[in-house]
């Protein structure tokens, strides 16, 4: 099972590691320093996050509904992160607003999976 999921899981760690860490590590970084890039970030990391996700489980998902189902992983983890930096963090506070960039993210990987996978089943015949 780990060895499976060995990709999502080292995303996930490095999620949990950028959410929970203090802020005043990311004041340093240059590149994203303009309005928006906090929602920028969340919605790259679960678009990722979910992306990989759909990558090792790529033989299982053979219908929509399981596609949405495993949605849910990334959507309840995002909504984990959300709480421990509420919580337990003095620098960072959880938002509604980051939950929903995560789940902009998460539902873009959605839509691309099911655009993409019946063009790749007409290219195959």
């Amino acid at each position: 099972m780990i060895k499976k999921n060995i990709i999502s899981i080292i995303v996930a760690l490095v999620i949990l590691y950028l959410s929970v860490s203090g802020s005043e590590n990311y004041d340093k970084i240059s590149i994203f320093d303009f309005p928006g890039a906090d929602y920028l970030v969340h919605f790259i990391m679960y678009f990722v996050f979910m992306g990989v996700i759909v990558f090792e489980h790529r033989k299982e998902i053979y219908e929509i509904r399981r596609l949405f189902l495993i949605s849910l992983i990334p959507f309840f983890y995002g909504a984990l992160m959300e709480f421990l930096q509420l919580m337990f963090t003095t620098s960072r506070t959880g938002s509604w607003s980051d939950l929903l960039f995560n789940c902009a993210g998460i539902i873009t990987t959605v839509i691309i999976c099911i655009t993409i996978k019946p063009i790749r089943k007409v290219l195959i015949r």
